[in-house]
């Protein structure tokens, strides 16, 4: 699902089904303690596949261990994100002399609970979601996905947090086949902020998906780009 959705440069790697905790280094083990079997086996598998993208872009395997606000620790010169709901688990990973941050997550292409889309949208993101024809993707959850993509892709780079309030994001082309339907969106950051490196962020496009009962979406911002 995510091949498509990321450009040539970022590696990336997915599951559908999980792998033994034989996969996991003695640290990541340390950090399961008595957690249960669903968590350890999202665990165990979404970091299998950061080291399938690890290899993928020339590097060792080594332990994917959590920073500040539990974002990934990569090696030196890595950016990259991690992501996993029910029946699916995927990493994507760059360099980051080709991209200043990479943001991927997953969800259910499900309803979020009541309550939830009025907490997190804002008045504009409310009408698109209120507008959705029966049968489609649902936009609630996908308006989720987008948000929590941005976050990946913003606190690792920024390292500073954004709310769902601080993003507003529109949902632009959009195109449906019999394995599902895709589209594209951007988001507006509304409390912009200059990088380390000078460049000011306002602003990112990102890619979704829905097929299999599930929404990807996708947030890769080049290191060129101006």
């Amino acid at each position: 699902m995510i091949g498509e959705l990321l450009p040539a440069a970022v590696a990336r790697a997915e599951a559908f089904e999980d792998c033994s905790e034989d996969e996991l280094f003695p640290q990541e083990r340390k950090l399961l303690g008595n957690s249960v079997e669903r968590r350890r086996r999202e665990f165990t598998t979404v970091r299998a596949c950061a080291r399938r993208a690890l290899a993928d872009l020339g590097l060792p395997p080594t332990p994917v261990l959590p920073g500040v606000r539990n974002a990934p620790r990569w090696p030196d010169g890595i950016v990259g994100s991690m992501t996993h709901c029910d029946g699916y688990r995927a990493a994507a990973l760059a360099r980051a002399a080709e991209m200043v941050t990479v943001g991927i997550d997953a969800e259910p292409d499900l309803p979020l609970r009541p309550g939830v889309v009025e907490s997190i949208a804002l008045p504009s993101e409310l009408s698109w979601v209120r507008a959705a024809v029966p049968g489609a993707v649902h936009r609630d959850r996908l308006l989720f996905s987008a948000k929590e993509c941005v976050y990946k892709a913003w606190y690792p780079m920024m390292r500073s947090e954004l709310d769902f309030e601080d993003a507003e994001i529109a949902f632009a082309t959009q195109t449906v086949d019999p394995a599902g339907s895709s589209g594209t969106f951007t988001a507006q950051v509304l409390r912009p902020a200059r990088h380390a490196s000078g460049r000011w962020m306002d602003a990112f496009c990102g890619r979704w998906t829905a097929s299999r009962g599930l929404i990807v979406t996708t947030i890769a911002l080049p290191a060129a780009e101006r």
